[in-house]
């Protein structure tokens, strides 16, 4: 375990596309109001095959991001990391198309033993991608809901 670390909370987007940053701001939000002993908070941005390696060795790990369902936006959903960790084989990508789900199915074949056996995926209904956006009121509140919730419960 690293530095007594036995949680990684990792948010995934891009903080120049509107509601895709919620996974950055969220990090940010929790490192503001502050987390439990055993907690440590990463900012993944669009680093994919980063977040593989920043799993290393933690029990558990928390990944936040963004999602374009066409549901209502803010709606929260809640993924056992398993159901996207066995994506297929990655024929033909590049580095800058390597998102967190290529990383979870990356880091189960290359920590193999330091790969944590608990991953939970939420993602956040977004509403706007748009460039320059602050993110909307209905993501920022379910980011802030979801926040009080990590901290509660880790």
């Amino acid at each position: 375990m690293k530095d007594n670390m036995t949680t990684l909370i990792i948010g995934c987007g891009n903080l120049l596309r509107g509601d895709d940053a919620v996974g950055p701001i969220l990090v940010r939000h929790l490192a503001e109001i502050g987390t439990p002993p055993g907690i440590r908070l990463a900012d993944g941005g669009t680093a994919g095959m980063d977040v593989a390696f920043q799993m290393r060795g933690m029990a558990r790990v928390i990944l936040v991001d963004a999602c374009t369902t066409g549901v209502e936006p803010g709606t929260l959903y809640k993924v056992p990391g398993e159901e996207l960790e066995n994506l297929p084989p990655l024929t033909g990508i590049n580095l800058h198309a390597f998102r967190w789900d290529h990383a979870l199915a990356f880091g189960r074949w290359a920590l193999k033993d330091e790969y944590p056996k608990d991953i939970t995926v939420y993602l956040i209904e977004a509403a706007s991608l748009e460039v320059g956006e602050p993110l909307t009121e209905a993501v920022r509140k379910t980011m802030e809901r979801l926040a009080e919730m990590l901290v509660r419960e880790t």
